[in-house]
């Protein structure tokens, strides 16, 4: 069995630069983000119940999903964003367990934005968290989707609190300071997982 760390943290906290530094070491990456669009690709099964339940309007002109019209629609509505979650968290599930059962290396990173929403960190064997503070989310995030700080606020609300995320992690990337601080955890991280996956493996006691 491979051995999984899941990576999560908020909006704007940074998942998918650690993430990259990971994998620049060799260390296979399961997105579930990534995945998450996989599964409503156009022509899938699951695109065309969204848009026999949405309508056209949840398509953009290529046929693809419009992925921010469909945001505002389960932002405004707590009952339509059940409806998405039943469809589509099965199928993300079930994608990202033929991933990671596809993992030859001794150990995965599987980055998970909504891991704590989900309560899916009892599927991993470790949590490591990127961990900034509010007004960085909130800063980073306006300018990376140039929305408003009402708009980024919004997210950062519908998003676990970062104390419920901290709660759950074995591990933690103080993600604030500069390249070289990010660069130094990650480098220790990084053997402290090839160990606990050789361990697991039982290569190591």
């Amino acid at each position: 069995m491979t051995y999984v760390v899941a990576l999560t943290g908020g909006i704007g906290s940074g998942k998918t630069t650690v993430a990259n530094r990971f994998s620049e070491r060799g260390v296979p990456v399961i997105d579930a983000d990534k995945i998450a669009r996989e599964v409503v690709a156009p022509g899938s099964a699951a695109l065309q119940q969204i848009v026999a339940h949405f309508g056209d309007q949840a398509l953009l002109p290529e046929g693809s999903l419009d992925r921010s019209w469909l945001r505002q629609q389960i932002f405004a509505d707590p009952q339509q964003k059940t409806w998405l979650n039943n469809l589509l968290h099965p199928l993300i599930q079930q994608r990202t367990q033929e991933m990671i059962a596809a993992v030859t290396t001794d150990w995965c990173l599987w980055v998970v934005p909504l891991l704590v929403e989900n309560n899916l960190h009892l599927k991993a064997d470790r949590v490591l968290v990127i961990d900034v503070d509010e007004e960085t989310q909130i800063s980073r995030t306006m300018a990376r989707d140039r929305i408003t700080r009402q708009q980024a606020e919004a997210i950062l609300i519908a998003q676990a609190s970062r104390q419920s995320r901290l709660a759950v992690a074995d591990d933690i990337i103080d993600n604030t300071g500069g390249p070289a601080e990010q660069e130094q955890d990650i480098n220790t991280l990084f053997r402290l997982y090839q160990r606990l996956a050789l361990v697991k493996k039982g290569s190591v006691s």
